[in-house]
């Protein structure tokens, strides 16, 4: 039986606010839900985002021999609210992005993987046009990694598409005939075309009943391994909804960052105190502001935090990567 899937699958935004002056294929199936009014403002925001994890000792499995095995100092994924907003990467992450190198990916390119919370028209692609964005005096430092990256903002990508699921990704049925290859998925086909040495994955779809957190999990870690097989670092991301409820998805999203051991993005954490946690009515759609992020009124909507956060998470992962203060 096929499952119809919530939120984005196949919806169309609001539009953005200009600047002033087989099993998977059982599972990829959309509904298109209309687009909703943008949320009044009305209270201020604190835009203070943690970058510093503090690390939880995890005892070793009882009876386990080696007295002298070193604790794992890893944040507890049972406390995953209260992960950072921008990651610290792990000796394992720097192995997969150096491993990837050696065999010739960019260093100066990423890629894109998800759904309508990815696409080119509201996300990163405003870095590629000075006129759209406004870093300020406190985010001026983030210019530099906007210069690393140059094309990689406004890149289409053809894992990101409205609809997009952990199941769609994977499936050559959801490809571009255009530009990928006769079997090829979506993720295959941006991994091969762009080359990219880092991908952001942001898989926030909504689940039907009979979708579980298994499900989810199961293609992720599909999504997960194939990123690292072709030796390109993957940062996960956590999403700002809750549609399920219970925040089941994102607890997944956690569990898989930390088993893989991999940069995770908790953009949930991020829009935490915006008003509505910069979702719309709606409960999956983010809210619209301009890209001002020397603007606190700016910074209390869903979109430019989103494009604020991914950026100091690039950057961050870039200077660590390279062992730069």
């Amino acid at each position: 039986m096929a499952v119809t899937l919530q939120a984005c699958s196949g919806a169309v935004n609001p539009a953005a606010p200009q600047q002033p002056t087989s099993e998977a294929e059982a599972l990829i199936q959309t509904e298109q839900v209309g687009p909703t009014s943008d949320l009044s403002i009305t209270t201020a925001v604190n835009t203070d985002l943690d970058v510093t994890p503090t690390a939880t000792e995890i005892s070793s499995p009882e009876g386990q021999a080696n007295a002298t095995a070193t604790p794992d100092l890893r944040l507890d994924p049972a406390d995953w609210m209260e992960w950072p907003v921008v990651p610290m990467i792990s000796d394992r992450a720097k192995q997969i992005y150096n491993e990837g190198i050696e065999k010739g990916l960019d260093p100066n390119v990423f890629s894109k993987s998800g759904d309508c919370q990815n696409i080119t028209t509201y996300f990163l692609a405003v870095f590629e046009d000075p006129d759209q964005y406004r870093l300020g005096a406190e985010y001026a430092y983030l210019q530099e990694t906007i210069y690393y990256y140059d094309g990689s903002f406004s890149r289409e990508s053809m894992a990101v598409k409205g609809g997009m699921n952990v199941a769609a990704v994977l499936s050559p049925m959801r490809a571009n005939q255009t530009y990928c290859k006769g079997g090829e998925s979506p993720l295959d086909c941006e991994l091969r075309l762009n080359n990219p040495s880092i991908m952001l994955v942001s898989m926030e779809e909504a689940w039907g009943e009979q979708n579980s957190a298994a499900n989810y999990e199961k293609y992720m870690r599909m999504i997960l391994d194939k990123i690292i097989a072709n030796g390109t670092l993957p940062i996960i991301a956590t999403k700002a909804d809750n549609l399920e409820g219970d925040h089941r998805i994102n607890e997944t999203i956690v569990k898989l960052a930390y088993e893989y051991d991999i940069p995770l993005w908790n953009f949930w954490r991020a829009v935490q105190g915006l008003p509505n946690n910069g979702i719309l009515a709606d409960g999956f759609h983010l809210s619209h502001g301009y890209n001002q992020f020397d603007n606190k009124y700016a910074l209390q909507s869903g979109w430019p935090v989103r494009n604020l956060t991914a950026l100091q998470v690039l950057d961050s992962v870039r200077r660590q990567l390279a062992e730069m203060p």
